[in-house]
């Protein structure tokens, strides 16, 4: 019945239809690491900025953000394996994944661990050359390893095809409203008999892993072999709603919540940071990170290798190390090489001789 009176507009409930997908970067456009990485052949690794995979014995790899793309559906990206050294022959430990872990406060609308759990749905874009059966898994890290897989099947080599799985809601085992992982989303390439020997696991159950990636085709068995795959979203519901396309900059602020990289991107000498204060032999100084991080950040540098005082020429670093930071701020502590004694505080600058220089914050999951 139509709505005529003001009153029955105020009164319906609007759907919230914004911030649905669950996953950061499924559209695959972000990708600070690297856009590609060659030789890929053992332990964790990352494809683009949070879908990262593990791999054991499965074969080697070159990992990139690709513009191979389905047609009409707004994406720019996707993440692609090309199998470089093959495994015809995988062993029982053998394994090559796909996944992205996710925070379990992020989680807490699926209601997991209680009668009111809620179904989730999967989507996603995907195309290879090796057509057959895939496994698609949702991995409860809380939990003790609770699991539930579905498969899927590529029907037509080197086509751009999508997928919609939909998993039942879980009434046991209860999420962590924390920032720890407390579910991965898996898509499974390869599998030896440890994961496959059993019986999958289509429906939520306690860890088995001979139950894990049953049926799945081994994607390693030919250099010829590549695995595209864009537009993911995951949403709570039992349908799958139009793609949520963020802009670039929404996107990217989400992903440097777990890594940053601070770039100095001038030749001989960008500003990093100022107002290192001298102590003697040593410039201490605060920085304040671009966006709150998930956690306490590991940190690195690249090429940060350049220090400058007024009056003094660049000197090289002796050595640099960030001594205490917060979610959002880090202190770092510099020696350079040479004129390291002044008798007052002087503002000092960090650079670097090349134009790839930066600065790494790690929070990843």
């Amino acid at each position: 019945m139509p709505l005529t009176k003001i009153q029955d507009i105020e009164n319906q409930v609007i759907p919230n239809l914004g911030h649905r997908n669950i996953l950061i970067n499924g559209a695959m456009g972000i990708a600070q690491r690297y856009t590609s990485k060659a030789s890929v052949s053992s332990g964790d690794f990352f494809v683009v900025d949070r879908f990262g995979g593990y791999i054991n014995a499965a074969g080697t790899w070159t990992l990139s953000q690709s513009t191979d793309v389905p047609s009409g559906e707004g994406f720019a990206n996707s993440s692609k394996f090309d199998c470089t050294t093959a495994n015809g022959s995988l062993s029982s430990g053998s394994e090559l994944s796909f996944r992205q872990r996710i925070e379990g406060q992020n989680l807490q609308r699926l209601h997991k661990g209680t009668s009111s759990a809620k179904k989730t749905t999967v989507q996603f874009w995907v195309k290879s050359n090796k057509t057959g059966t895939y496994i698609c898994e949702l991995f409860d890290n809380d939990n003790s390893g609770r699991h539930i897989g579905k498969s899927y099947t590529i029907s037509s080599a080197n086509t751009w095809e999508h997928k919609t799985i939909t998993f039942e809601g879980d009434t046991t085992g209860t999420l962590g409203n924390d920032n720890n992982t407390s579910l991965t989303l898996l898509w499974w390439l390869a599998a030896g008999s440890g994961l496959t020997s059993g019986t999958l696991q289509t429906s939520w159950g306690a860890r088995d892993d001979t139950n894990r990636a049953v049926g799945n085709v081994n994607l390693a068995d030919n250099t010829a072999n590549e695995w595209y795959i864009t537009g993911v979203q995951f949403e709570v519901g039992e349908t799958a709603t139009e793609f949520e396309h963020r802009s670039v900059q929404e996107e990217f602020q989400l992903c440097r919540r777990y890594y940053t990289q601070i770039d100095v991107g001038s030749t001989n000498g960008t500003i990093l940071c100022s107002r290192f204060k001298d102590a003697t032999n040593e410039y201490m100084g605060g920085l304040s990170l671009p966006v709150r991080m998930r956690n306490t950040a590991t940190t690195s540098s690249y090429e940060v290798n350049r220090f400058h005082k007024p009056g003094i020429s660049y000197d090289t670093i002796s050595s640099m190390t960030v001594s205490s930071h917060t979610f959002d701020r880090i202190q770092i502590n510099v020696v350079p090489n040479s004129n390291t004694t002044a008798s007052d505080s002087r503002i000092g600058m960090l650079g670097s001789q090349n134009n790839d220089g930066y600065l790494i914050f790690d929070a990843e999951l």
